[in-house]
């Protein structure tokens, strides 16, 4: 049975957990925020081993599903 998250913690990429192999696009951007401008939080995240947005475990690749230790490919992109 899955729980359902916040928008706000399923899009968290500041969770402790987050699993390092997680990117999107806004780590690529090397600007200052600027509070005037709204954030796109455009939400496109991949994973580094699969290269698109479904984890080698088939679940999505998001800060939501990528920040608990207990996935299977947390951190290693291997399934056990």
């Amino acid at each position: 049975m899955s729980s359902v998250i916040s928008e706000a913690e399923r899009f968290n990429v500041k969770h402790p957990n987050l699993c390092p192999l997680l990117r999107w696009k806004g780590q690529f951007i090397s600007a200052e925020p600027d509070p005037t401008v709204q954030p796109s939080n455009d939400g496109l995240f991949w994973c580094i081993h699969t290269q698109n947005c479904i984890g080698p475990d088939g679940e999505l690749a998001e800060p939501g599903n990528c920040s608990s230790r207990t996935r299977g490919c947390h951190g290693t992109g291997i399934c056990e």
